[in-house]
């Protein structure tokens, strides 16, 4: 038999003796592959531009930036004047948003500032590469908000509650179609 045959075989006797009421499909072989959920591109694109365009409707250009589940940047857009600065600190924004949130159950940058989550009085977690508490990250979550699956972080407008108040309506526009 064939590596496919066998599994066919397995697969067969594993649904007649599910229906037996019995469970050995669970002693199937280890599976060396991890998978991870993050946001297609097209999707992560959209949220990103649509956070530029809510921040150019008021006035602001802004850079935002989507991370995926492995923390690297996903998609980067740009508005058209935005301060060079502005590119590294939307990723590490979307970054802490993303690494943080996850950790702390918190949705944006705000929350993890409020909850006293930047660490001792000292500025310790501040030092770690990329971490930027700055109003301006949002926490990315399945629509169920059961699942993170990265972070969208803006950065240009006046000041970093313009910046967060952008990537929310992005977030909000979109978060049905993270499923």
């Amino acid at each position: 038999m064939t590596y496919r045959q066998i599994k066919r075989v397995q697969r067969l006797l594993c649904i007649a003796v599910l229906g037996a009421g019995v469970s050995i499909c669970s002693a199937k072989a280890q599976s060396h592959i991890v998978s991870l959920q993050k946001l297609d591109w097209s999707t992560a694109e959209h949220l990103a531009a649509e956070a530029v365009r809510v921040c150019q409707a008021q006035g602001y250009s802004v850079t935002a930036t989507v991370v995926d589940t492995t923390g690297h940047q996903q998609v980067v857009i740009k508005g058209d004047t935005v301060p060079l600065q502005s590119l590294s600190v939307s990723y590490r924004k979307a970054y802490t948003a993303y690494s943080y949130g996850l950790a702390f159950n918190k949705n944006t940058t705000s929350e993890l500032i409020a909850a006293k989550v930047t660490g001792p009085a000292n500025g310790a977690l501040n030092t770690i590469p990329e971490v930027l508490f700055v109003p301006g990250g949002v926490t990315l979550r399945t629509a169920s908000g059961t699942t993170v699956l990265g972070g969208l972080g803006v950065s240009g407008a006046p000041g970093g509650d313009k910046d967060e108040a952008c990537a929310l309506a992005a977030v909000k526009k979109f978060q049905a179609d993270f499923q």
